[in-house]
């Protein structure tokens, strides 16, 4: 894994002519996001609409990491694949939470910054010239320095890291031509299927079925059921409440079984909408035919799998999942393959 000093000796590299004003802006950026420029939701947009309107389709890479957590999307190689700028604009704005600790984080990484500057083509006397002058300023977010605006003529919106892992899908939605687009996210437990359905969702304006929402009831947990490969799943009632309804543009419900009452609990609507999600465990199971247009298999290893389950549930909770739930999920994992048959792993 790749630390910030990485990130900053790789954008030495791909653009040489940064300057320190340049450097403080990336740590600023890597630290804080792009929240500055979200004080108006409104102004922003119309900033990007403005911006992206000026911009040349170019084949380039659509994005740069400029730290663990935070990406660089060129608006150039956005406009190239032909993405909507909606959605640019949505995974600029859902990105971001203000953190306690970005201060703390931009001050150490402008101390790893000073030690790099031996890598730059300027001294470590104008390093320490230009902090001066800006911790006068109050140390603000600033704009790139005019040698690197004309050089690297940057145009880019800054956005979560996590956004990434979605190109892949966003690639496959655009071959679907606005058509009605069912997306399927099957996968590990705490492999980020939820997560992952919810940024879609922030994204797409797409609405959300949760397999968990069709929890097996008891008076179904038989020993053949449970034997059964993916039988640890309500499909009967998938198959009647929710598939034939999926392809339809009009709305419609279904109902919700709450594991923690083991009972029936209030319905889900789904709205109308172009795109729609299913997630969760088994939700590509063969049993429903191929009723996706697009299927995304969700993985982790084992450890971070616990480590994620204990923090999320509880020590108990996690021994529940690691002698019960888990080797259910990848005995119906190895027994259809779903992993090796779906279109996208992640």
């Amino acid at each position: 894994m790749m630390n910030f000093e990485d990130y900053l000796l790789e954008q030495l590299h791909i653009h040489p002519s940064m300057q320190p004003q340049d450097i403080v802006k990336l740590c600023y950026q890597a630290a804080f996001g792009g929240e500055h420029l979200l004080k108006d939701k409104d102004k922003a947009r119309v900033y990007l609409e403005e911006e992206y309107q000026t911009a040349q389709p170019q084949d380039m890479k659509l994005y740069e990491r400029i730290s663990q957590d935070v990406c660089r999307i060129h608006l150039s190689a956005w406009k190239r694949r032909g993405y909507p700028i909606d959605w640019l604009f949505q995974m600029f704005v859902s990105s971001f939470i203000t953190k306690e600790n970005s201060q703390e984080v931009f001050l150490e990484y402008l101390n790893i910054s000073e030690k790099l500057i031996k890598y730059t083509h300027f001294s470590i006397q104008e390093w320490q010239e230009y902090m001066k002058k800006y911790k006068k300023l109050g140390m603000p977010a600033i704009h790139h320095s005019l040698q690197y605006q004309q050089q690297e003529q940057p145009s880019y919106r800054i956005v979560d890291a996590k956004y990434i892992r979605l190109l892949p899908i966003l690639d496959e939605i655009m071959k679907q031509n606005n058509q009605m687009c069912i997306i399927a996210i099957d996968g590990r437990a705490a492999s980020g299927k939820s997560t992952i359905a919810k940024q879609l969702q922030n994204i797409l304006e797409a609405d959300i079925i949760h397999m968990d929402d069709f929890f097996l009831p008891m008076h179904l947990r038989s020993e053949e059921r449970l034997y059964e490969a993916g039988g640890n799943i309500h499909y009967e009632r998938f198959q009647e409440e929710v598939l034939p309804f999926l392809r339809q543009s009009k709305s419609f419900s279904y109902h919700i079984f709450d594991c923690s009452q083991m009972n029936y609990h209030g319905k889900r609507t789904i709205k109308s909408k172009h795109i729609r999600i299913v997630e969760g465990s088994y939700s590509c199971h063969p049993i429903f035919s191929n009723y996706a247009n697009i299927t995304v298999f969700s993985t982790i290893d084992s450890q971070e799998q616990m480590k994620r389950i204990i923090h999320r549930n509880g020590n108990k909770m996690a021994k529940i999942f690691q002698d019960k739930w888990i080797p259910l999920e990848e005995k119906y994992f190895e027994y259809y393959s779903i992993e090796h048959n779906v279109d996208i792993c992640v």
